[in-house]
């Protein structure tokens, strides 16, 4: 699938998206969110960031590569997401519910839709300084569903590229299965792994635009670098299954209630 391919998000998906979606694990749309939508999402994340409004998540606190040792020391407090977007504003509550983003996804997964809000729920964001990279990996690694079949749908809020540490993917990656010995105590792809190797070499750089929206599967293997950019970098992210797809009992996927969202 040619990456920047612009596809209509106002009509229900085709049959030819969705056996693409089947192939490659993701589906862009672009300009799904209007220029008012997305500046208004701008306006409010922007100053919940000033204001450090509760929940966060900070850099210091995942201790990737290049993350401030901790949150006292230099950059320890850079935000990496602002959490429960859905309870936030009014906004991404009403983006989150959005028919046009259900109705494909509920095509996608064949059955009516539930939202978890205990998984991406956010707004993501990538400081130019501290803002770590993220190496290869898989959403479902740290979900705990009956199927690992979610999809997160991902918005950005401005302009998305390599140089502000913008999405890559592996197509088709969903559908590997990966000897656990690839994987780092984290399940990232280990980058020392020869086998691996032809999988990077398989990753492609999303471009995005304001508006443009990325639907994902949760068993792609995707990655995003650092921003090398003057500006943060936002974009908002929520998780659907289908609402037979439970989250097991007892883990964090259980932790926060799903919200149904069609029939």
């Amino acid at each position: 699938m040619n990456l920047h391919t612009t596809m209509t998000s106002n009509t229900a998906l085709s049959e030819t998206q969705i056996a693409q979606f089947t192939r490659d694990g993701f589906l862009v749309f672009r300009g799904m969110a209007d220029q008012a939508t997305c500046e208004h999402m701008l306006a409010v994340a922007t100053r919940q960031l000033q204001e450090a409004a509760q929940p966060l998540e900070f850099e210091a606190e995942l201790g990737y590569a290049g993350a401030p040792s901790s949150l006292e020391a230099e950059g320890g407090r850079t935000v990496r997401r602002l959490r429960d977007a859905y309870h936030r504003d009014v906004c991404f509550h009403d983006w989150a519910e959005n028919p046009r983003i259900v109705d494909k996804v509920r095509q996608l997964v064949n059955e009516p839709v539930c939202l978890t809000l205990a998984h991406h729920n956010c707004v993501m964001t990538k400081h130019p300084q501290y803002g770590t990279a993220t190496g290869w990996h898989r959403d479902i690694r740290y979900w705990s569903f009956t199927q690992p079949d979610l999809i997160c749908v991902w918005l950005a809020l401005g302009e998305e590229t390599s140089d502000n540490g913008g999405l890559r993917f592996i197509p088709g990656s969903h559908r590997l299965q990966i000897p656990r010995d690839q994987l780092d105590d984290l399940l990232f792809l280990r980058p020392e792994h020869p086998a691996n190797q032809a999988l990077f070499e398989q990753g492609q750089a999303l471009e995005l635009h304001q508006g443009d929206v990325v639907f994902f599967h949760s068993l792609l293997f995707h990655a995003a670098g650092v921003n090398t950019s003057s500006m943060v970098k936002k974009s908002v992210a929520f998780a659907y299954h289908g609402c037979s797809n439970q989250p097991l009992p007892n883990t964090r996927s259980s932790a926060s209630a799903d919200i149904r969202l069609s029939n």
